[in-house]
């Protein structure tokens, strides 16, 4: 007959081992808790704090937000060790002899710390720039330890690791003030080619947005295969690019109607040989 197993007895042999690892659970499950959230408050202090300092711009805020952050997660974790007995000397001890396996696994991770630094050092964008890197376009929203985010002009959101980022070529379409608004119209090889550059000077000239200086290029560039091109290039605001391309392009063919100048279009010319039909 099997022998049997005394609950009272089984408990009293265990008890001083459950007991004292059940409230050191407890506790750490309350500490990484609490410790979390602390994490996450200091973030976002660090982020309010950052925003209201005129002397320190949202990419850099942003930045240190997420430096503090994570830097208090870190702390939390060996706390949390530290609860079940771990001491932080051997812990310092155990992190450096696994330095070595651990940078290899995580070679993606630390460069893409690094890369977040360099970002910060040499800011190629900020935080509202819109740009062109790693073959992805978007207005950047967010810039990390580990990624920069970007918002598409449809409004995806793009995570673009930023090891990959700062290893290519960067275009920064907000970099500067100014951008160059080129705009090619072409008329008929009947029109008057004068009056058609007379009239996109008008155009241009009415329009506010286009500085003066550098003055407007407006020339005839190309002599098409159906068209004789006229080739505007306008220096305008940044924020005012798209607008202007859209606006100039508009009133241009609108002022082409009423001036009677035509925009021609491809023709198909159809010729059919004597006695084919026949054939």
């Amino acid at each position: 007959m099997p022998e049997t197993i005394d609950p009272a007895a089984l408990w009293a042999t265990l008890e001083p081992y459950v007991l004292p690892f059940g409230l050191r659970a407890i506790g750490a499950l309350v500490l990484l808790i609490i410790g979390l959230r602390v994490a996450s408050w200091l973030g976002r202090t660090v982020r309010e704090q950052t925003k209201k300092n005129p002397h320190i711009d949202d990419t850099l805020g942003s930045f240190f937000a997420s430096l503090v952050r994570w830097g208090t997660t870190a702390a939390v974790f060996i706390a949390v060790l530290q609860v079940f007995g771990v001491e932080a000397t051997s812990f310092v001890a155990v992190l450096g002899a696994l330095t070595l396996a651990i940078g290899l696994s995580m070679q993606g991770a630390l460069g893409n710390i690094a890369s977040g630094v360099m970002i910060m050092v040499f800011r190629p964008y900020k935080l509202g720039d819109f740009i062109d890197a790693a073959g992805v376009s978007g207005t950047v929203r967010d810039i990390n330890l580990f990624q920069t985010v970007l918002a598409t002009p449809d409004n995806i959101k793009v995570l673009v690791p930023n090891s990959q980022a700062i290893a290519g070529v960067i275009r920064n379409f907000s970099g500067y003030e100014t951008r160059r608004v080129d705009v090619t119209f072409g008329i008929d090889y009947d029109d008057d080619m004068d009056k058609a550059l007379s009239i996109i000077r008008r155009v241009i000239e009415a329009d506010e947005r286009i500085r003066r200086d550098p003055e407007p290029f407006v020339k005839v560039v190309r002599l098409g295969d159906s068209s004789v091109d006229i080739a505007t290039r306008s220096w305008v605001a940044a924020p005012d690019y798209w607008d202007v391309t859209f606006d100039l392009t508009k009133r241009v063919k609108e002022a082409f109607d009423r001036e009677g100048i035509s925009i021609p279009y491809p023709h198909r010319t159809l010729v059919t040989k004597p006695g084919a039909d026949a054939a």
